[in-house]
C-alpha cells in the first residue's frame, strides 16, 4: 500500500492566492513609484516657491532702500527750492493741500476704544478719528522711516520779523477769585449781558510773550510755514494760506475759499496784516468785522484747549500735565493747576478744561481717564471723577453749576454730579466720543463722534432724542459740537472740513425715545482746507467760529452760510477756539504752543 502513494502538489487554491499576493505587490510597487514621483514634484515646487519668495522678499528691500534715496533726494531738492524762494511745482511732496513746507503729516495718539494709538495718523488724512495729544519722538521716528528729513525751513526775510518777544516772568500772586461768585451769576442762556465793545485798539504791548519768559520761533514770511518746534500734537498742519501764484487775478470769485485770495494783490480794506498774523475779508460780502490780537501767551507745549470763565475775565489753558488760568485784561499768568500726585514721567495732556458758572471751579479732562475739579482760589482738587477706561477728550460745565459732562474714547458720555461727588448718568454709543456739549438750558446733552453723527440725548432721562446724520450729515469723525445761545440750534465740525448747523425739533422731557428723529441740517459751511477741529457761537448768536488744521480760524454768518473773515496767526493746527462769553473776544489754542487772544469789534471804514 505504500509503494501506491504519490506525492502531493500544491493545491488550486494555493496557485491562486499566489498570483493575488504578486498582484498587491505590483500594484504597490507601482503606486510607492508614482507616490515618489509626486512627492519630488511637491519638494521642486516647494523649492521654486522658496526661491520666489526670497526673490520678492529681495526686490521689496530694494524697493524701500530706492524709495529712501528718492525721497532724500527730493527733501534736498525742496530745501534748495525753498532756499530760493520759488514755488513748488505740481507732483512732488509739498505741493498738495495736505503736504505743507512743515515736511510729512505725523501720526496722533489715539482716540477710541482700542490701544494706544489705534487711530493714530488720522490727523495724516487716514480714516478714523482725531488724535488729540502729541505722540512720543519714538513712534514718530517707527512710523515714518526715510521720512525724517524733509522738513525745511526757510529763514524768515529780515524785513518781516518782529520784534524780539519780551521776556517776563509772571507775578506770583493768588488770583482774584472769590468764593462767593461772580455778581448776578449767568444769565439763563448761560451768558452775562454783554459790556459795550471798545472801539480802541488793543495797547503797543498786544502779542507780547507774556509768562516764563519763553521765546517763540521767528516770524516767519507770511504765506510760508515753518516746521514745527515739538513732537507733532495732531500731526503737522496744512499749509498757511493765503497765497497764489502771481498770475490769478486776486477779484475772482471763491466764495468761502478766502485760502485761495492772493494776500498781497489784495486792496487794503480786504486784509489786515502784521508781523505775524494776517487777515483776509471777504470780498464778495460787506466787510462788517474787525480783528486784532490782543495777547499771546506762550506755553511749553501744545496748548490742546481753550475756555473763558462765564464773566469774560479769565481764560484757561490745557496743555501737557497742567491747566493754566491767564488774566484777559493784561495777559498775566494768574495760576497753575498740577496734580503733583502724578508720576512725573512721559505726557499727560489736559485735553478739556471748563468753568463753573461761577468761576470757582475748574474741571480737567486728561489722558489717565480722570476728570479733575480745581477749586481755584486754594489751587486744591475738589473732586476727581473716575470711571472712564480712555482718554479723555471733551468736557462741559452746566449752567446748574453741579453737573458735569465729558465724553472719552471709551464709546460713552458720563454726567457727574459735583456735589454728591458720583457719576449720575452714562450714555453708551457705538464708537468714541470726541466732543460733548450741554444746552444753556440744562436739558440736553449733546455729543459729536467718530462715526460722523451728532446724538443729543435728554440728560435728565438719558433718552435719545436726535441722531444727526443721513445724506446732509457729516462724511467723517464729527470733532466739535456747540450749541447755540438759543438753545435750538447746534453746529458741529468735522473731519469733513465743513461745519454744519442744525435745528433741533426733537421735544423736550418726557419718553421721546421713539419719537422721530427731527433735526435736520439747515446750512453746511465749506471753505476750509482741512479738518475742522473745533467750533463754537459768540454769545449774541450772531457769529459762528471754527479752527482748523489749515492753521485758519474763521467767522461765518449762520444765516447765510458765508464767511466774514479769514485769521491766520498760528503756525500750526488751531486746535480749539473759544468765544468770550461776555462778547468782544475770542481765545484760540494750538499746536506751535501758544494760544492767543483776539479782539472782535464792528468795523467802520475809513473816511
Amino acid at each position: 500500500m505504500y509503494n501506491n502513494h504519490r506525492g502531493l502538489g500544491p493545491a488550486p487554491g494555493n496557485a491562486r492566492l499566489n498570483e493575488l499576493l504578486d498582484s498587491v505587490r505590483a500594484e504597490f510597487e507601482n503606486q510607492a513609484r508614482v507616490s515618489g514621483e509626486v512627492e519630488q514634484s511637491m519638494t521642486h515646487q516647494i523649492n521654486e516657491m522658496a526661491m520666489v519668495r526670497e526673490k520678492v522678499y529681495n526686490m521689496e528691500q530694494a524697493h524701500l532702500a530706492m524709495k529712501s534715496k528718492y525721497e532724500e533726494e527730493i527733501a534736498r531738492l525742496i530745501r534748495e527750492l525753498d532756499a530760493r524762494g520759488g514755488p513748488r511745482p505740481a507732483g512732488i511732496p509739498g505741493a498738495g493741500p495736505q503736504a505743507p513746507n512743515s515736511g510729512p503729516s505725523q501720526p496722533a495718539p489715539s482716540l477710541g476704544h482700542g490701544p494706544s494709538n489705534l487711530f493714530g495718523g488720522i490727523m495724516a488724512g487716514g480714516q478714523g478719528g482725531p488724535g488729540l495729544a502729541p505722540p512720543p519722538q519714538q513712534a514718530q521716528e517707527q512710523q515714518h522711516p526715510g521720512l525724517q528729513h524733509q522738513m525745511p525751513q526757510p529763514p524768515p526775510p529780515p524785513a518781516l520779523q518782529g520784534p524780539p518777544p519780551q521776556q517776563q516772568q509772571p507775578p506770583q500772586q493768588q488770583p482774584p477769585f472769590q468764593s462767593g461768585g461772580y455778581p448776578g451769576g449767568p444769565a439763563p442762556n448761560g451768558y452775562g449781558a454783554q459790556p459795550p465793545q471798545s472801539t480802541s485798539s488793543p495797547g503797543p504791548g498786544k502779542g507780547r510773550i507774556l509768562n516764563r519768559g519763553i521765546g517763540g520761533p521767528a516770524t516767519p514770511q507770511l504765506g510760508q510755514a515753518p516746521p514745527p518746534p515739538y513732537a507733532d500734537p495732531r500731526a503737522a498742519a496744512s499749509p498757511q494760506v493765503g497765497h497764489i501764484p502771481n498770475q490769478q487775478h486776486p477779484q475772482f470769485r471763491v466764495g468761502n475759499a478766502l485760502a485761495e485770495l492772493d494776500l498781497e494783490r489784495l486792496p487794503a480794506h480786504q486784509k489786515k496784516v502784521d508781523s505775524d498774523w494776517f487777515a483776509i475779508f471777504n470780498p464778495e460780502v460787506q466787510r462788517v468785522l474787525d480783528v486784532d490780537l490782543v495777547h499771546t501767551l506762550q506755553h511749553e507745549s501744545v496748548v490742546c484747549c481753550v475756555r473763558f470763565s462765564h464773566d469774560g475775565k479769565y481764560v484757561a489753558t490745557g496743555c501737557n500735565r497742567s491747566a493754566q488760568i491767564f488774566d484777559v485784561i493784561t495777559g498775566q499768568k494768574i495760576c497753575i493747576l498740577q496734580d503733583e500726585s502724578v508720576d512725573s514721567v512721559g505726557d499727560l495732556y489736559i485735553r478739556s478744561v471748563c468753568f463753573s458758572p461761577d468761576g470757582r471751579y475748574l474741571a480737567t479732562g486728561a489722558e489717565d481717564k480722570l476728570i479733575r475739579v480745581w477749586d481755584i482760589a486754594s489751587r486744591t482738587i475738589r473732586n476727581t471723577f473716575a470711571g472712564h477706561e480712555q482718554d479723555i477728550y471733551s468736557l462741559d460745565f452746566a449752567r446748574d453749576g453741579r453737573t458735569i459732562a465729558s465724553g472719552s474714547g471709551d464709546r460713552t458720555v458720563r454726567l457727574w454730579d459735583i456735589t454728591e461727588g458720583q457719576n449720575i448718568l452714562t450714555l453708551s454709543i457705538e464708537d468714541g466720543v470726541t466732543t460733548v456739549a450741554i444746552s444753556p438750558d440744562t436739558k440736553l446733552v449733546a455729543a459729536g463722534s467718530l462715526d460722523k453723527s451728532v446724538r443729543v440725548w435728554d440728560a435728565n432721562s438719558g433718552y435719545l432724542v436726535e441722531r444727526l446724520e443721513g445724506p446732509d450729515g457729516h462724511k467723517d469723525s464729527v470733532y466739535s459740537v456747540a450749541f447755540a445761545p438759543n438753545g435750538k440750534d447746534l453746529v458741529s465740525g468735522s473731519l469733513d472740513k465743513t461745519i454744519k448747523m442744525w435745528e433741533l425739533v426733537a421735544p423736550r422731557g418726557g419718553h421721546p425715545n421713539n419719537a422721530p428723529k427731527g433735526g435736520r441740517c439747515i446750512r453746511t459751511f465749506e471753505g476750509h482746507k482741512d479738518f475742522v477741529l473745533s467750533v463754537a457761537l459768540t454769545p449774541d448768536g450772531n457769529w459762528v467760529l471754527s479752527g482748523s488744521k489749515d492753521r485758519g480760524v474763521q467767522f461765518w454768518d449762520p444765516r447765510t452760510g458765508n464767511t466774514q473773515l479769514m485769521l491766520q496767526g498760528h503756525k500750526n493746527s488751531v486746535i480749539s477756539v473759544a468765544p468770550s462769553p461776555s462778547g468782544g473776544s475770542f481765545a484760540t489754542g494750538s499746536g506751535d504752543m501758544r494760544a492767543r487772544i483776539w479782539s472782535y469789534k464792528p468795523y467802520h471804514a475809513p473816511n
